[in-house]
């Protein structure tokens, strides 16, 4: 019978960091991921968990949910330099490239993969994959808030092909909507995604009408 929780989590994804000013994506740091395993080790939770290796999230993985478009413009950037990533970048909203962003990005993927087959194999009850860049904002054919692939909708995808699961429920706890994964599945009655977010009438980033109460699928 399946016992403990694992965790997932890689230092290498902390090198994904911005090199210019942007006021817009400042918070968005190393250190949003490192200090939450600083915190699991203060509080001597790592050492109760079962360690499982994060590993790459393959193509044939990411075009699950993304656009080889999409794809390739992210695989594009690892020879970029800085004016040429920042130049990419602008073309999203809140968004911003490293040399090392699609390899921290296909980590963060793997890593999240690495959690369902660690479940649903009966390896370990539940877990936790620290992740960066995080997912929920990044769209089909674009990244957006933080996000260039969709972690959560990759996986959600992947357990229902590889282990063939009829109904998944994602629930997304955090101050911003995540409406990438709104739009990947509100046409799919077969995963459900509920948001618990600011909204603001409309005011609050990303301030999208399909962001407020009323937004109930297709």
């Amino acid at each position: 019978m399946a016992s403990g929780t694992a965790l997932i989590y890689d230092e290498e994804m902390t090198s994904h960091k911005l090199l210019w000013n942007d006021p817009i994506c400042d918070i968005e740091v190393p250190e949003r991921l490192s200090s939450s395993y600083e915190q699991l080790k203060h509080y001597h939770l790592v050492e109760r968990c079962v360690r499982v290796p994060a590993r790459e999230g393959s193509e044939e993985e990411i075009l699950l949910v993304h656009s080889s478009e999409h794809l390739e413009v992210a695989k594009s950037t690892q020879t970029m330099n800085e004016e040429e990533l920042k130049s990419v970048s602008g073309n999203y909203d809140a968004f911003f490239f490293h040399p090392s962003t699609y390899r921290c990005a296909k980590l963060a993927v793997g890593a999240s993969l690495q959690l369902v087959d660690s479940v649903l194999s009966g390896k370990v009850c539940n877990g936790m994959a620290l992740v960066r860049p995080p997912g929920h904002h990044s769209q089909r054919n674009a990244a957006n808030g933080f996000c260039l692939f969709n972690n959560v909708a990759i996986a959600a995808k992947y357990a229902k092909i590889k282990y063939g699961l009829q109904r998944i429920l994602i629930v997304d706890w955090d101050v911003h909507h995540g409406q990438g994964t709104q739009y990947v599945f509100e046409e799919d009655p077969s995963v459900l995604y509920f948001s618990w977010h600011r909204y603001e009438h409309q005011e609050f980033w990303p301030s999208l009408k399909e962001s407020d109460y009323d937004a109930v699928g297709l």
